[in-house]
């Protein structure tokens, strides 16, 4: 039926392949299909599900790469494709998504850097990529999504310096860079995040001091870093 709106089919037991033909279904808003068996791959048809706003894989058995054309779908609010098999890289394609609230890649094999390009994505309130295998750089451009509220990093292999400029986001309540590469200082501005509530910063390889504003933070897992609080 090509007025379909909605197929919410999450924890049915379904097994089998996403059908390419899904694309005949023009209207489709809500494409939910977590915690089911699928495997095989994305279809890049479900690009041209112009009228899509949430997509929702999680809990699959789906391999190969996240298509570069899921950036077409310039309605989408949410994409879960957590807890899967996809490998490659992330596609830049995705910082098209000018509506975009939530990204979940987590808990996949996907390797490369993190793209700039979602640094695009100025309505991004939750970001979730942890336990991947990228690599490279926290891309400065994160810093300045201005609505973020969740960064979920860890457990990647994740190089560099902390972006400072991730102290610019006024709303940010959590943030997780545990289980990288990171190295240098933790920056003084994240000790301005008033709202921050979790930090996860151990397993890593920073050096200096804790800013001494962070010790307020709830859930804190810095001082696992081994480093002492600075002076205040």
């Amino acid at each position: 039926n090509g007025r379909v709106n909605e197929i919410w089919l999450d924890s049915n037991g379904l097994s089998g392949i996403i059908p390419p033909e899904i694309d005949n279904l023009d209207y489709l808003k809500y494409l939910i299909l977590d915690r089911n068996n699928l495997n095989g791959s994305i279809p890049p048809e479900i690009g041209n599900l112009s009228n899509l706003e949430a997509l929702d894989l999680w809990r699959n058995r789906l391999s190969g790469a996240i298509p570069p054309e899921l950036g077409n779908l310039s309605n989408l609010e949410g994409v879960n494709l957590g807890r899967n098999q996809l490998n490659g890289a992330i596609p830049p394609e995705l910082g098209d998504l000018s509506r975009l609230r939530i990204l979940g890649l987590l808990d996949n094999r996907l390797s490369g850097e993190i793209p700039p390009e979602l640094g695009n994505l100025a309505e991004l309130r939750d970001l979730h990529l942890g336990d991947n295998q990228l690599s490279g750089g926290i891309p400065t451009e994160l810093g300045g999504l201005e609505n973020l509220e969740t960064i979920d990093l860890e457990n990647n292999r994740l190089s560099g310096d902390i972006p400072p400029e991730i102290g610019g986001l006024a709303n940010l309540r959590e943030l997780n860079l545990s289980g990288n590469r990171l190295s240098g200082g933790i920056p003084p501005e994240l000790g301005s995040l008033a709202y921050l509530n979790e930090l996860r910063l151990s397993g890593n390889q920073l050096t200096g001091c804790i800013p001494d504003a962070l010790r307020r933070v709830n859930r804190n897992d810095s001082g696992e870093t081994g480093l002492p609080f600075c002076q205040p």
